[in-house]
C-alpha cells in the first residue's frame, strides 16, 4: 500500500479557492520594481564612471596643453556644479516627460560631450564638453534619479534600495577608474574619452526597453504597498516643470531643516567628489606614487563604499537618520585630518586603512539624507532632495577649484585636507540640529 501526503496538509481541500490562492503565491513572478531598480543601477554606474574620467586626465591634459591645474579643475567644477544644479529640474522633468525620455537624452548628451573632447585645442572647449555637456547629462541621472525610483516603486525596503542604487556610483568608479588610468597611460587621454562616449550610448537600449515610470503603468502597486494604497500610482503633473522645481525650493527654504541638510550635504560634496574624487590621484602622485596605483586605490574606495552604502540604507530603515549623519561626518573629518601624513611613494598599510575606512563612509550619507527629505517634504521630497544635492555639488565644485588653487600656490594639498576635516565637524553639528517630522509633510 502506498500513502500520499497531502500537498498542503494544513489546508482543507473542500475549499478550492484557498488552494488556488496558495498556488498563485507560490508561482508569483519577481515584482517589476526589481528590474527597474537593476536598470537604474546600471545607468548610475555609467553616470559615475563618466564623471570620474577627468580626475585621471588632469596630468595628461596639463602635460599636452600646458593648462594649469586650476584651469583643468575649473572644467571639473562646472561638471560637478551642473551635476547638482540640474538635479531638481531633472526630477520635475521626470514627473512630466517620464524617466525613459529624460535618462535617454542625458546619455546622448554625455556621449557627445565625451566624444567631442578628442577634437579640442583650447581650454574653453574643455569647459564646454566636460563641463557643460557632461555636467548636464550626468546631472539628469544624479541622486534625484535614485529618490524618484525608490519613491515610486518601493514602500518596503526603500532605504535598502536607496543604499544599493547609491552604491552604483561607487561601482562605476570601481569599473572605470583603473581602466581609464591604464588606457590613458598606454594610448593617451583621447582613447578613454571615446570609451566613455561608447559606454554611454550602450546603456540607452536598456533604458528604453526596461525602464518604466510608475508601477501603475504595468498594472502594479509599489513593492510592499498594502492593498488599497495609492503608492506607485501615476500622478499627473501640470504646469511648467521648472516652476514646480522652483516652487518646491521656495517652500523648503522656509524650513530650517532644509538649510541644515543642504549645508551638511555641501560639506559632504566638498570632502568627497570635490576634494578626494578630483585630487587624490594628483596628490598621491605629488608624494611619488604612480598615477595608476593611486587610481586603483581610489577605485578601492568604491569597492568598500558599495558595502558601506548598502549597510547605511539598511540602517536608515531602522535608526534615526540624524544619528547616522552625525557619525558619518565626524568619522570622515578625522580620516581627512590624518591623510597628509599617510601619503607616500608606495601604498603603506596605513594608506590601506584610510582607503577602507573612507570607502565605507564615502556616500553613506545619501540614504539618511533622502529619508529626511521624504519625511519633511512628502511628495516633493525627490525635488527638494534635488536642491539639497545641488548644494552637495556646489560644495564639490568649490572644493575642486579651491584645492587646485591651493596646490598651485603652495605646491601641496595639505591645507585642503585640513580645511575639509574641520568642515566635516561643522556638518556633524548641522545634522544634530535637524528635527524630526513624524507626521506626513
Amino acid at each position: 500500500m502506498v500513502a500520499f501526503r497531502p500537498l498542503f496538509p494544513d489546508r482543507n481541500f473542500r475549499h478550492p479557492r484557498r488552494v488556488t490562492v496558495i498556488l498563485e503565491k507560490k508561482t508569483a513572478r519577481l515584482h517589476r520594481a526589481w528590474p527597474v531598480a537593476a536598470v537604474g543601477f546600471i545607468t548610475l554606474i555609467g553616470a559615475a564612471g563618466f564623471r570620474s574620467v577627468p580626475s585621471v586626465l588632469i596630468d595628461p591634459l596639463h602635460e599636452e596643453f600646458g593648462w594649469s591645474h586650476a584651469t583643468i579643475s575649473a572644467a571639473v567644477s562646472i561638471n560637478l556644479m551642473l551635476f547638482g544644479l540640474i538635479s531638481p529640474f531633472a526630477a520635475a522633468l521626470m514627473d512630466k516627460l517620464g524617466l525613459r525620455r529624460v535618462v535617454s537624452a542625458a546619455l546622448v548628451l554625455i556621449a557627445l560631450g565625451s566624444g567631442l573632447t578628442v577634437f579640442m585645442t583650447s581650454s574653453w572647449q574643455l569647459l564646454l564638453c566636460w563641463g557643460l555637456l557632461v555636467g548636464v547629462g550626468t546631472g539628469s541621472m544624479s541622486m534625484t534619479f535614485v529618490a524618484t525610483i525608490t519613491g515610486r516603486w518601493f514602500v518596503e525596503r526603500r532605504g535598502l534600495v536607496t543604499g544599493i542604487l547609491t552604491a552604483a556610483g561607487a561601482t562605476g568608479q570601481l569599473v572605470f577608474l583603473p581602466l581609464i588610468a591604464r588606457l590613458a597611460a598606454s594610448y593617451g587621454w583621447r582613447v578613454p574619452a571615446l570609451v566613455a562616449a561608447g559606454a554611454a550610448l550602450s546603456v540607452v537600449p536598456l533604458v528604453l526597453l526596461f525602464l518604466r515610470d510608475y508601477p501603475s503603468d504595468v498594472g502594479l502597486r509599489a513593492y510592499g504597498a498594502p492593498e488599497g494604497s495609492t503608492a506607485g500610482q501615476r500622478v499627473e503633473t501640470t504646469g511648467n516643470s521648472a516652476m514646480r522645481a522652483l516652487n518646491a525650493l521656495w517652500t523648503a527654504m522656509h524650513r530650517p531643516a532644509f538649510w541644515m541638510l543642504a549645508g551638511g550635504f555641501a560639506i559632504c560634496g566638498a570632502s568627497t567628489n570635490g576634494l578626494v574624487g578630483t585630487h587624490f590621484v594628483t596628490a598621491a602622485h605629488d608624494h611619488g606614487m604612480p598615477a595608476t596605483t593611486a587610481a586603483s586605490l581610489l577605485a578601492l574606495v568604491g569597492v568598500f563604499d558599495v558595502g558601506g552604502t548598502i549597510v547605511s540604507g539598511w540602517l536608515t530603515d531602522r535608526w534615526d537618520p540624524r544619528y547616522l549623519l552625525i557619525a558619518y561626518y565626524s568619522l570622515r573629518g578625522l580620516s581627512l585630518l590624518v591623510l597628509p601624513s599617510l601619503l607616500g611613494p608606495t601604498a603603506q598599510p596605513s594608506v590601506w586603512v584610510f582607503i577602507i575606512f573612507y570607502g565605507l563612509d564615502w556616500v553613506a550619507t545619501v540614504p539618511p539624507t533622502v529619508a529626511l527629505c521624504r519625511e519633511w517634504f512628502g511628495v516633493d521630497g525627490p525635488i527638494v532632495f534635488g536642491w539639497v544635492f545641488a548644494s552637495h555639488q556646489i560644495g564639490a565644485a568649490i572644493a575642486a577649484t579651491g584645492a587646485g588653487a591651493i596646490r598651485d600656490a603652495q605646491g601641496s594639498y595639505n591645507l585642503a585636507w585640513y580645511l575639509a576635516g574641520g568642515l566635516c565637524a561643522a556638518a556633524a553639528l548641522m545634522s544634530a540640529s535637524v528635527g524630526r517630522r513624524l507626521a506626513p509633510a
